[in-house]
């Protein structure tokens, strides 16, 4: 079995240092060890100082030169120096001949060997070193001597233990009595050991809490500002980079630490360091560039407080912004980043998220950010307006995060700022949208509002979309979490109409034809491949403004074209944006089904339907399940504001790099991503951020549970629509007994498909459980194995909250099937109900026509008489009197069977005959007829009767 330490394989190395020391048949030149057996055999056992010293300066230079002396030496060289430490003090050419002896074998060599089992000697020997307390305590008891080069050597054996095995020997130093305070002395010694302490305390503090409280305790802060002072600040020389690299080791994630520094020194002196020169230009040295990037570290430590921090939450870090903004931190930030005076990306970009970390969550500096001017009086502008800029017209992706990184700080719990940014959105004249003919003015006359709304309706080209998406990011900040904003922005035209008789177009109906427009085709993707990133911008920004705002909702669904394209958008494929494309259009429509108002024309049941019929509920959950695992967005779940650390390694390149150092690592592996397989980086922002993140995880599980609800409690459509089988004035009873029937078949076929869609839901609940446990039947197996396939994992609980979601689903079924069952009898009723009022009607009919057979004989009696009356006859007007029995018992009959309605119809003809026998008496006056004498011989009885029934 091969023993290893660390990544080394020590079976191979005793192999080669057992050929080395005890020799083997075939000893090529290369593996000769120069006689470092016999020196070391000289040094230990020698009589004369002088033979001793000499064996010492030959074995110096044999590990110096020669690989295999330098194994050789680590087998069986150190017990022999470390007798020297201790019994030949006195001698300071043997204690400096040892430590340079030492300091060779502990050097890592630069060129790398190929052989698979060679390893590099420098590794190993610290290893056997760094494995003996009493050897590294004994090192450090060297540094109590007077001799210059003695301490000097000393710091540089143990900057290369630390090199190479950084942690062992921490733990090493802290167990040595006076360890660190021994270190913490070097500061005080002349430069150049000063300068090495400062590297070997660099080393340790990195990781090490507890030794970054023993070197504060022992006053570290004091020195390390006085010898950046001493060097000059940030002209200094590397120097001053190692002590803000000490600084900054002894501030990352230590709250006691930074609160020490604020009581103790305050904060003056670190923005001071920040501090330009007036009138200097920007030609800086490189090594100046490395301090200010070391100075914006330590003010972005500062800033971000503990581990755990939270800006506005933590005391620690709301005292820091405070003391910063009084000692006119942002005045000195914005003059590196916005005002032309640093060409260094780096600078720029640190210089930009600072700004971002001292408004962070605080409304004081906020506000004086939101009121800050740049330039002189006659050429003056805001601030924002100039960060705005910077991000429109920036080329560098990290400078364009860093700048959005402003106004996303700038607006979290700042409702007043996003307010007033919201309130300098105004529609721009038609001149300003479009075409080469724009009208140029001075832009730093223009208003934020103004800038950004011709950025967004930019349509020249695919640069401009990219602009607009830049600014619907800034936009996206500025409505995120404000109601107020949201809506105001909804109704603001982007441009006046040239015309009265054009409407306006609107933002929203805008950044859907962009979303439309940035649709990757096959051309596009090779002139730009960047482009691919744009759709996903876009959809931020409309899953931010639909969340929590139902008036968004009804706009974004009122346009027919919308959510099919929005569903269309699910299925995206062929670039590696698709899978975020997919995902965030997936959490677009769940905000549709969770933010709707239920009274536009599309309402969450609407959407839910149409995600069934075109995608489906498995395709359309693992599209969101797909984004969750892409590594972009594992990336952005870290909560880590720090930029990585600076060291000597590290800093000249990210000095003269283009601003990545600067950006935390979450974000730095979604920007490295943007240039795998040789594609340009896009000239957009990113789109995931940790509270996005967090926002997401916690939409799915509501937006599966709304579904679920929605296919469980259906409309109240079905029941109200019961309310309708009531006659309506003036139906009648074919058109009533016709709408019944068309009620009663539109409730059946909508329950039916309500029926279907349940179908639908649970075979889309059971649907990824395929092929996991195919012997298994049974609702409670089937489901759990879903549940396996899908997340795996998951606990008793949700699987029992999804069987009672089942069994509500079940219940709900056979409710309708009852319901359904009901609505029919209750039709039965009502069609028995129409026939009884339809024999009615029929007998009414019969009585109206036996009254207008009355009516015609009348008439023809009437025109009987008039005849004879012509003729001068004597006519009897009176009927016979069984005539008039038969006539009163129809009567009698009739006004039974008649209504009140046909009762005073029959008084109107009744009193239409008085009318004619009236006028037949007159007419006979006329005529000289005496019609008493006519009527003489009718029986008075019969005459009597007949008044009678004439007054009746």
């Amino acid at each position: 079995m091969a023993f290893k330490l660390g990544p080394l394989n020590l079976n191979a190395v005793a192999q080669g240092v057992g050929g080395l020391v005890f020799g083997s048949g075939n000893k090529s030149p290369e593996d000769d060890d120069g006689g470092v057996e016999e020196l070391l055999e000289r040094i230990s056992n020698g009589k004369l100082a002088d033979d001793r010293r000499n064996a010492m300066a030959e074995l110096e230079v044999a590990v110096a030169e020669n690989r295999a002396a330098k194994l050789a030496f680590g087998a069986m060289g150190f017990p022999i120096l470390m007798a020297v430490f201790r019994e030949e003090r006195d001698d300071l050419e043997m204690v400096r001949g040892a430590l340079e002896t030492l300091l060779h074998a502990l050097t890592t060599e630069e060129r790398m060997y190929k052989e698979a089992d060679q390893v590099q000697p420098g590794l190993v020997n610290s290893e056997l070193l760094a494995r003996e307390p009493d050897s590294i305590a004994l090192v450090l008891s060297l540094l109590d001597e007077t001799d210059f080069y003695v301490r000097y050597h000393t710091l540089q054996l143990l900057t290369a233990l630390l090199t190479n095995c950084p942690a062992r020997l921490q733990d090493v130093i802290v167990a040595t009595p006076q360890g660190i305070p021994r270190l913490m002395d070097m500061m005080l010694e002349r430069e150049v050991i000063r300068n090495e302490a400062l590297i070997v305390l660099a080393y340790l503090t990195r990781s090490a809490e507890e030794i970054q409280k023993i070197v504060v305790f022992e006053g570290a802060f004091d020195r390390l500002i006085s010898i950046i002072k001493e060097e000059g600040g940030s002209e200094g020389s590397i120097i001053v980079q190692d002590c803000l690299e000490l600084l900054n080791n002894l501030l990352r994630n230590n709250p006691s630490n930074q609160i020490f520094l604020r009581e103790t020194l305050g904060l003056q002196p670190i923005a001071s360091l920040l501090k330009l020169r007036k009138g200097s230009a920007d030609g800086f040295t490189q090594q100046k560039s490395v301090n200010l990037l070391c100075a914006l570290e330590t003010v972005a430590l500062l800033l971000a407080g503990g581990p755990n921090a939270k800006p506005g939450k933590d005391a620690n870090i709301v005292a820091n912004q405070t003391l910063f903004a009084q000692n006119k931190l942002l005045d000195i930030l914005l003059a590196l980043c916005v005002e032309g005076r640093v060409s260094a990306v780096a600078i720029r970009c640190s210089a930009l998220r600072c700004i971002g970390d001292l408004v962070a969550w605080h409304h004081g500096n906020q506000d004086l950010l939101g009121s800050k001017v740049i330039g002189e009086d006659a050429d003056s502008e805001p601030a924002l307006n100039c960060v705005l800029r910077l991000l429109l017209r920036s080329t560098n992706l990290s400078e364009c995060i860093a700048a959005e990184y402003v106004f996303k700080c700038f607006c979290e719990g700042n409702p007043d700022g996003q307010t007033m940014l919201a309130s300098t959105i105004t529609p721009l004249p038609q001149s300003h949208g479009r075409g080469n003919n724009r009208v140029v003015e001075n832009e730093k006359q223009m208003s934020f509002g103004s800038i950004l709304v011709q950025a967004l309706i930019s349509s020249d080209g695919r640069n401009d979309i990219e602009a607009s998406c830049r600014a619907a990011s800034v936009l996206s900040h500025i409505l995120n979490g404000n109601v107020q904003c949201k809506e105001r922005v909804l109704k603001i035209p982007l441009e006046i109409p040239s015309s009265s008789f054009s409407p306006p177009e609107l933002l929203m109906p805008r950044c859907m034809r962009y979303l439309a427009a940035a649709v990757p085709s096959t051309s596009s993707i090779n002139e730009s491949p960047g482009s691919i990133w744009l759709q996903p911008v876009l959809l931020r920004l409309l899953v931010t403004w639909l969340v929590d705002c139902p008036l968004a909702v009804s706009s974004f669904l009122d346009p027919p074209a919308h959510l099919p394209f929005l569903v269309d958008l699910t299925a995206s494929s062929g670039s590696l944006a698709s899978v975020h494309v997919a995902g965030l259009a997936a959490v677009l429509l769940g905000a549709c089904i969770i933010f709707n108002s239920e009274q536009g024309s599309k309402d969450a049941t609407v959407v839910v339907d149409i995600i069934s019929q075109r995608v489906g509920l498995t395709n359309y959950f693992s599209k969101w399940e797909e984004m969750e695992k892409s590594s972009l967005f594992v990336s952005a779940t870290s909560a880590s504001r720090l930029p990585k650390p600076l060291t000597r390694l590290t800093a000249a390149a990210a000095a003269a790099g283009d601003g990545m150092i600067s950006i935390p690592s979450d974000h730095q592996q979604q920007v490295q991503s943007f240039s795998n397989e040789n594609l340009l980086e896009p000239l957009v922002t990113t789109f995931y951020d940790a509270e996005f993140v967090v926002f997401i995880k916690q939409l799915e599980p509501v937006v599966r549970e709304r579904i679920v609800d929605i296919f469980a409690h259906p409309k109240s459509r079905v029941m109200v629509d019961t309310l309708g089988f009531e006659p309506q004035k003036g139906e009648t009873d074919n058109d009533y007994i016709q709408r019944l029937r068309t009620s009663l078949q539109n409730q059946a076929q909508e329950m039916q498909n309500l029926l279907e869609r349940n179908s639908a839901l649970v075979e889309d609940l059971l649907a990824s459980s395929n092929g996991t446990e195919a012997s298994k039947v049974g609702e409670e197996k089937a489901l759990r194995a879903s549940i396996h396939s899908q997340g795996g994992g998951v606990s008793k609980a949700e699987v029992e909250s999804l069987k009672q979601q089942l069994e509500v689903a079940q219940q709900w079924v056979e409710a309708v099937q009852n319901e359904k069952q009901g609505l029919e009898l209750e039709y039965q009723q009502f069609k028995q109900i129409a026939l009884d009022k339809e024999n009615d009607f029929r007998g009414l009919s019969d009585a109206y026509n036996a009254l207008e057979q009355d009516n015609v004989r009348l008439e023809q009696e009437l025109k009987t008489l008039r005849a004879a009356l012509q003729e001068g006859g004597m006519v009897s007007v009176s009927p016979s009197s069984a005539e008039l029995e038969t006539a009163r018992e129809a009567g009698r009959q009739e006004a039974q069977k008649d209504s009140e309605g046909e009762l005073n119809d029959l008084l109107v003809c009744l009193g239409q005959e008085e009318t004619k026998v009236e006028r037949l008496r007159a007419r006979l006056e006329e005529l000289g007829e005496d019609v008493e004498k006519l009527l003489e011989g009718i029986g008075d009885q019969e005459g009597e009767a007949e008044d009678e029934d004439v007054d009746e």
